[in-house]
């Protein structure tokens, strides 16, 4: 298998060209003036995440040629919107794979995007993440997680960070395939090389954390939960080397502590937030680590009545 490789220069390009899609988004300080927290907050972007990002550069950079016949992807609901949004842009039809605890609300992006989805169970659906093949689908492949492209402009956000807190000390990313963490600390990394980088994982979904200790990636209990955008069985074999070498550990918090972020977001900052965007407050509030911290509130695309449930102190 070929190691996964992203430089600085690959991030630059990316940013160029996705420019007119992926907005800068800002970086605020949490609502707390105990500790020094700041908020990357792209739950700003045009779909609510940072999935466009990755998205807008994939696609453009494989150019018209190769999305003739259309795109597709595997997604829980954010890149599903970051592709179709792109897709829309190029007026190409798209398609979906979602599995089958994909949010109402992110399908219903989905479809207002003009894709359109197929809805299968979870351990299929994770079978296209490994793999990249479904039967039946045509036109250009947008990995989620472990395509160079998308990797380069998850990227992106790293050089917006530096440039607007150049003495950052921590910053605290959401683990889902790895695709976000691994983008922001390749041109962190470059950049300012004693920065601490670490992965946010919750306790249902806790692979990367599995691995770190095994040594290499391990197959773990999955448990489904309000948090749709982190988590897995396992850590994807093409992402574990680029991980390994670029994060400094991951830090586990609990979906309880997790919509407890949620709901300060909203409280404080006037911030909403998903789960998985919600994590790395929940593990910089934990006070597991100190220092100038830096969260990336990844998207904002919750569920209406898990959000309610959430502001009434409750746990979805």
């Amino acid at each position: 298998m070929t190691a996964l490789s992203v430089t600085l220069q690959d991030i630059r390009d990316a940013r160029e060209r996705i420019a007119g899609a992926a907005v800068r988004t800002p970086l605020v300080r949490f609502g707390d003036d105990t500790r020094e927290v700041y908020l990357k907050l792209e739950n700003l972007q045009p779909i609510g995440s940072f999935k466009i990002r990755g998205a807008a550069n994939a696609i453009r950079k494989a150019g018209s040629a190769a999305t003739a016949q259309g795109v597709w992807t595997a997604s829980a609901g954010n890149m599903a919107q970051g592709v179709a949004w792109c897709a829309r842009q190029f007026g190409v039809a798209c398609t979906v794979v979602v599995p089958d605890h994909a949010p109402e609300t992110k399908l219903a992006a989905i479809r207002r995007l003009g894709a359109e989805f197929i809805k299968i169970p979870f351990a299929d659906w994770f079978d296209i993440i490994l793999t990249g093949r479904f039967d039946g689908m045509k036109g250009l492949f947008v990995h989620p997680v472990s395509d160079p492209a998308v990797i380069a402009g998850n990227g992106t956000i790293g050089l917006e960070i530096l440039e607007d807190l150049p003495d950052a000390d921590i910053v605290l990313i959401p683990y889902g395939g790895g695709g976000l963490s691994c983008g922001i600390a390749a041109a962190v990394r470059a950049l300012k090389p004693d920065i601490k980088i670490y992965a946010c994982e919750t306790d249902t979904a806790a692979p990367l954390s599995a691995a770190l200790v095994v040594g290499s990636p391990t197959r773990i209990v999955y448990t489904p939960s309000f948090i749709d955008g982190i988590g897995g069985p396992t850590v994807l074999p093409e992402m574990w080397e680029m991980a390994r070498a670029l994060l400094d550990g991951a830090r586990v918090t609990t979906p309880s502590r997790a919509a407890e972020a949620v709901r300060l977001l909203v409280e404080r900052n006037r911030v909403v937030a998903e789960g998985a965007g919600a994590a790395p407050l929940a593990v910089a509030l934990d006070g597991a680590v100190a220092g100038k911290i830096v969260c990336i509130v990844s998207g904002g695309n919750i569920d209406i009545g898990k959000l309610a449930r959430i502001l009434l102190k409750e746990t979805p």
